[in-house]
């Protein structure tokens, strides 16, 4: 059954499982996740609960989101995020949803935004080789070769150049739930996640789960 929840990454520690052995662990706190709407295959053509996370000032939303919030009879929400259900049956507005929908085992993938590393060259952003390094070289850390100087005589498409790096969406597939903490509203999920300490999270059943 899919499912899904936005959360706050917390940062990475480690734990150790019953063999001794030490696990690395992202942790993700879930707390205040509010359903703000629902969609049917009756009224939008498919299944899906949006959710809002976080708290915002009624100063920093604009208007449609105001009154996006006054139809449910909702506080405002910083975040809203959709999720793809096969049912929402027994999902209503104004319900909150939990950490506790996850159990221990699960395979999850894990949605964020990685962190903005800024203008970079293709040795960085690309992971190209440099040039010679002797004095008379003049070609340290530039791209390769733009081409001939003939036919076609352009830069193909794709180039790989110097450019913005980082700060896209990236998803992280088939992450294990190594542990849910109900009381705390927290997920424990093995290995890393996209984005720095505070970054928001799409945290939804695994598309393509494997063992």
């Amino acid at each position: 059954m899919k499912k899904g929840i936005i959360g706050k990454k917390i940062g990475m520690t480690q734990i150790f499982d019953e063999k001794g052995n030490v696990i690395p662990v992202t942790v993700i706190e879930t707390q205040g996740n509010i359903v703000t709407q629902v969609k049917t295959e009756e009224t939008d053509g498919y299944n899906s609960i949006q959710l809002g996370y976080g708290e915002i000032k009624d100063k920093h939303i604009n208007k449609p989101e105001k009154g996006h919030f006054a139809k449910a009879k909702l506080e405002n929400k910083k975040h809203l995020r959709e999720f793809r259900l096969e049912s929402v049956e027994g999902y209503k507005v104004g319900d909150e949803v939990k950490a506790e929908i996850f159990t221990t085992g699960e395979k999850v993938d894990v949605q964020g935004t990685s962190k903005g590393k800024g203008f970079q060259g293709v040795i960085k952003r690309h992971g190209q080789s440099r040039g010679p390094m002797g004095h008379g070289s003049m070609y340290h850390r530039r791209p390769g070769s733009m081409g001939s100087t003939s036919t076609p005589g352009r830069v193909f498409k794709g180039k790989k150049l110097p450019g913005h790096m980082g700060k896209v969406t990236v998803t992280i597939q088939n992450l294990e739930v190594v542990s849910v903490d109900m009381d705390k509203n927290v997920i424990l999920v093995k290995g890393s996640v996209p984005g720095p300490k505070g970054a928001i999270l799409k945290v939804k059943s695994a598309a393509r789960a494997t063992k």
